[in-house]
């Protein structure tokens, strides 16, 4: 399934979405978090006409599995040039994600260009790792998008780990599909998580926030990514992420999670 076709939207009232967690997109039966924050961007971007989401951030209330959902919007502002609104996805009544969001049109903007750093050193996606789901591991969540790790940080994978708490390599969906300024809020949760390679058990770290700033609308092509932590403390990490079209930042991420206890 597409990623458009997996985030699809069915409007049934005044601010109100019939969704699908769809199949495929989970992390150990559990749908991966930037898929379902990106189902809340798309939902705000309808009920505002502005078509990118500038900036989102979702608190995570309960895991989401496949099947039936529904999404509310509360729209608190359209401006000329930006609109602010806060959605919430449930299930069976339940609300298991929250967010607010500031959607624009990005292809109108323009402005001063100031940039302190470069991308990430990467080798090419041909000289990187390749992750492909299989039965047990990697989820199925590897099938519907297209990652290559940078080799020294895909040693977690034979138990070899760096001891550096970073994730780098190339991001795009599968099948050729494009990747738009709401499939990168899936692309800033797509990796595995930073303390893999980390001196730390390795497990899943659940997400508690994650906030996603997109900068530009990508072009075809894979996407540079790296991903990093720096403070692992009281039982959570935050992983701060930048990803580059070309010479291009295109989004930044912060994400909150909590630290495997085993």
């Amino acid at each position: 399934m597409s990623f458009r076709d997996a985030t699809a939207l069915e409007p049934v009232g005044p601010g109100r979405y019939r969704a699908t967690i769809a199949e495929g997109w989970d992390i150990a039966g559990n749908a991966n978090g930037g898929y379902l924050l990106s189902i809340l961007a798309r939902a705000v971007t309808e009920a505002t006409g502005k078509p990118d989401p500038l900036t989102i951030t979702g608190h995570y209330l309960a895991p989401g599995r496949p099947g039936p959902a529904f999404v509310d919007v509360v729209t608190h502002r359209i401006g000329g040039r930006h609109a602010t609104a806060g959605a919430t996805l449930s299930v069976d009544d339940r609300p298991i994600l929250v967010a607010l969001a500031t959607a624009t049109d990005l292809s109108t903007a323009s402005g001063p260009e100031h940039v302190e750093t470069t991308p990430p050193p990467v080798p090419p996606p041909e000289d990187c790792i390749p992750i492909e789901p299989t039965d047990t591991f990697p989820p199925p969540f590897m099938g519907r998008v297209e990652l290559r790790i940078h080799p020294e940080d895909a040693g977690f994978a034979r138990g070899t780990k760096s001891g550096k708490a970073r994730m780098r390599g190339w991001f795009r969906l599968r099948h050729d599909e494009p990747v738009d300024t709401l499939a990168l809020v899936v692309a800033t949760d797509a990796f595995p998580p930073t303390i893999f390679n980390a001196d730390l058990p390795v497990a899943w770290t659940p997400t508690v926030e994650l906030t996603a700033h997109i900068r530009a609308v990508p072009t075809a092509g894979w996407l540079r990514c790296a991903f990093a932590t720096r403070f692992i403390t009281g039982g959570y990490l935050e992983a701060d992420g930048e990803i580059w079209d070309g010479d291009h930042l295109i989004a930044q991420s912060r994400q909150l999670a909590l630290v495997p206890r085993g």
